[in-house]
């Protein structure tokens, strides 16, 4: 089962709720993936979301790729703010760690 900042609910698929998911990395990339990982920056998203529809899919679809990682960058912000930091801190970080804003 995977971990996730982003949503609790983790069988389900963040999109359209069905019950069949696969885990996403919010943010992705060879070095994205693994920090995302560490971060629990993962989405569940069924078949279609993930990578079958070409209208629809993460993988496929640019615009919900972005919402992806805005919706990872807004997570790990909040979790930063959570533990004390101002959100221009957590910007910050955030930037230090992946790279970029994508915000």
């Amino acid at each position: 089962m995977m971990e996730s900042i982003i949503t609790y609910d983790t069988e389900h698929c963040l999109i359209c709720g069905s019950p069949v998911v696969v885990e996403h990395h919010a943010i992705s990339g060879t070095s994205g993936r693994k920090l995302a990982d560490e971060d629990c920056l993962t989405i569940p998203l069924c078949p279609r979301h993930h990578n079958m529809d070409s209208r629809e899919s993460v993988h496929l679809n640019p615009t919900i790729a972005k919402w992806s990682k805005i919706v990872g960058q807004l997570a790990y912000e909040k979790k930063i703010v959570s533990e004390g930091h101002t959100e221009a801190e957590a910007r910050e970080l955030f930037r230090r760690r992946y790279g970029k804003s994508y915000l």
